[in-house]
């Protein structure tokens, strides 16, 4: 519990930063939401808090509300669920182990596709590190970038419906947990676990999965997303309001890397504080 401070919208709560795989630093990101008038914001890049102390000192110097957050990464069968985790504590020693884990598959990963794609194309792992900044994990986004500056392809985009895509000779899956479990972590490092985009191309996830994933702790919907079918977000917003469940909107800002801006979604103030008096792994930080 955070007292009774009143939280202000409107609330960008999926943010990323080159500590993942978008492409500006925390404090531009930071920037950046604040000039599309953000007064939350939330950093959460996949599988590490690594950029939260500049990202929050950004936000606040800004004037902004910072929430502590990471894009946790899950899978159930063939399909990728990700896991917005606020307020977690980082140092929660079992969260902290699975995510270095994952972080580990990342790198593995991609040197593995690297390798495939370097038999074919011109781009080498060092043009690859050459992509990302200090500290952050490589994944395919930095494999499309490096394809990019070698002219390979146009952007991310091309990259990812091609020579990337799932399923193509390239490519090689993630190590991840199951989102059940993934869930159990964060409500255990005293997080909020919210599901990422859940009305993709994809589908909404089954229902006996929604229901062990609601038994774990999961606390809500991020419904607000460019991603999400109109179809998919009636059915979950039902759900929501069956269960009481907490809805989020947000941009999932990617820098260059995605279209996507700050602010085109946004989390109301009424569940931002519901979100925010819920954790207590961490604490949002005020200006």
């Amino acid at each position: 519990m955070h007292g009774t401070r009143r939280y202000e919208g409107p609330g960008d709560l999926h943010l990323h930063s080159t500590h993942s795989d978008g492409t500006e630093p925390p404090a531009q990101v930071m920037a950046a939401a604040h000039a599309h008038g953000m007064r939350t914001v939330a950093l959460t890049d996949h599988d590490t808090t690594s950029g939260w102390a500049e990202a929050a000192d950004a936000a606040t110097s800004l004037g902004m509300t910072f929430v502590p957050g990471m894009e946790m990464s899950s899978q159930h069968r063939w399909r990728s669920i990700h896991v917005l985790a606020y307020l977690i504590d980082p140092d929660e020693p079992r969260l902290r182990a699975m995510t270095e884990k994952v972080r580990r598959s990342r790198v593995e990963r991609a040197r593995i596709m690297a390798e495939r794609i370097g038999r074919d194309y011109d781009v080498t792992w060092e043009d690859i590190l050459a992509q990302t900044s200090t500290g952050a994990t490589v994944g395919r986004p930095h494999i499309a970038d490096a394809l990019v500056a070698r002219g390979v392809v146009g952007d991310r985009g091309e990259a990812f419906s091609t020579i990337l895509s799932a399923g193509g000779e390239y490519y090689v899956s993630l190590y991840s947990p199951d989102p059940v479990e993934a869930i159990g972590l964060i409500v255990g490092a005293g997080g909020v676990p919210i599901i990422a985009h859940p009305a993709g191309r994809a589908g909404i996830p089954p229902e006996s999965l929604m229901a062990r994933m609601l038994a774990a702790g999961l606390a809500g919907f991020e419904l607000g997303h460019r991603e999400n079918t109109p179809e998919g977000v009636a059915t979950l917003r039902a759900l929501a309001e069956e269960r009481d469940l907490i809805v989020t909107g947000s941009s999932d800002y990617h820098g260059l890397g995605k279209p996507n801006q700050p602010g085109e979604h946004t989390t109301t103030e009424v569940m931002l504080a519901r979100l925010l008096e819920r954790g207590t792994g961490s604490a949002p930080l005020f200006p």
